[in-house]
């Protein structure tokens, strides 16, 4: 299982991650990417790394949990 979250100070809310995995990612009351569940469900994993991938900023960080 991976974990994920969103480093608020690289975030510029763009939503992008919020498209591709809104499962996993909304936009809070300050216009920021934050994630609903650090830890991801197996299916939603390769949705979350895609939104890594394609965060302009970087801000996203996945990791395993161990």
């Amino acid at each position: 299982m991976k974990k994920v979250d969103v480093n608020q100070d690289l975030c510029i809310g763009c939503g992008a991650c919020q498209a591709i995995v809104d499962k996993v990612f909304e936009i809070d009351d300050n216009g920021l990417a934050t994630v609903k569940c650090n830890l991801i469900e197996q299916e939603l994993e390769e949705d979350v790394v895609d939104a890594a991938e394609g965060c302009p900023t970087g801000a996203i960080i996945v990791e395993n949990n161990e």
